[in-house]
């Protein structure tokens, strides 16, 4: 476990490390986990340029205000766009391209529990939010991630180390069993960033789980077992929570910290401490590039890497990035925006 207050010590020379003008694109970020995020790393960050998406225009001016006052240097552009939609996807990518010639940070924890419903393109709208539109972000603005000096990194926000079993017949999960869903698309999530890796080896890819935070995902609850979900959570979640604040300031850790390098490097981070080692990637070699990491900055245990070996000698990998593929030229024509 990565303690606190090594965590907070890290965090402490980002603006030293990096220096001035950081570029980092944030989407989900006006409320739970996406917010405390994005703050603490605009926080601790010198002079940073960043893009922040989400829905509510009203949030997002908030938000804006909020770190000018954290980090008065920096500079925050609020883009409102429903991102559930892979073209309004590529519609934002397209407005960020047009501004930036690199990014140093992309950071996503858009997400959604409405099950059995769908978007106007035709995806599992769960489905869509965790993992398409996360993944045509990816696809989108990665050859800025690639261009970008020092730091390069892409962070997905689910719940890396839960892997589990995948439906190979149901990608979208329309039909998986509620308490089989995650386990699957946390599985797909952590192969598709394996997928991209392999066309992108300077860049460091994580999926993280963040613990017990309110988050916000459960304050529209559709359907019995969403109401069940929420009111237990009310019951339970005051003694297993961790502050949205120790959220933040573990996942600019993440963000920015020597422990997850990128497999051929050129990914600068915060140097470590004493007692703090390189993180074991999904493929179960040190520093290798794609990690999958608990709420305390450690990779998946054992268990974990035994069933991602078994996907990629399945070629789960390639028939998930297939599969996406093939959905996002249904849904605009192209495999990334231009």
């Amino acid at each position: 476990m990565v303690s606190l207050s090594a965590v907070q010590a890290s965090n402490s020379r980002i603006a030293t490390t990096f220096g001035p003008g950081s570029v980092a694109v944030f989407v989900g970020a006006t409320s739970g986990i996406g917010e405390t995020s994005l703050k603490q790393f605009a926080r601790h960050s010198q002079a940073p340029r960043i893009y922040f998406i989400g829905r509510s225009q009203e949030a997002g001016d908030r938000i804006t205000g909020e770190l000018e006052a954290l980090n008065k240097e920096g500079t925050y552009v609020f883009v409102k766009a429903d991102v559930s939609l892979v073209k309004v996807v590529d519609n934002v990518c397209r407005g960020i391209k047009s501004k930036e010639k690199a990014i140093n940070l992309l950071f996503l924890t858009q997400g959604s529990l409405h099950f059995h419903t769908e978007t106007a393109e035709g995806l599992h709208t769960v489905a869509s939010l965790n993992f398409y539109s996360r993944n045509r972000f990816i696809v989108n603005l990665l050859p800025l991630i690639q261009q970008a000096s020092g730091l390069r990194r892409v962070i997905t926000i689910f719940a890396g180390t839960y892997e589990g079993p995948i439906y190979e017949n149901d990608f979208q999960a329309r039909e998986v069993p509620m308490m089989k869903a995650r386990g699957h698309m946390v599985s797909m999530i952590t192969l598709f960033l394996e997928a991209v890796a392999k066309k992108a080896p300077n860049v460091t890819f994580i999926h993280g789980y963040p613990g017990a935070v309110e988050g916000g995902l459960l304050r529209d609850p559709r359907g019995v077992a969403m109401y069940v979900m929420k009111v237990a959570w009310k019951v339970v979640g005051p003694f297993i929570t961790i502050s949205t604040l120790e959220c933040g300031e573990r996942h600019a850790f993440l963000a920015t910290s020597s422990k997850y390098p990128a497999r051929e490097g050129g990914d600068a981070g915060v140097p470590l401490d004493d007692g703090i080692a390189i993180a074991q990637g999904t493929d179960g070699e040190v520093g290798s590039g794609v990690y999958s990491v608990d709420q305390f900055g450690e990779n998946a245990g054992p268990k974990v890497t035994a069933i991602l070996s078994r996907f990629r000698e399945e070629g789960m990998v390639e028939k998930v990035w297939n599969h996406t593929e093939e959905e996002f030229k249904r849904i605009t024509g192209t495999v990334a925006a231009l």
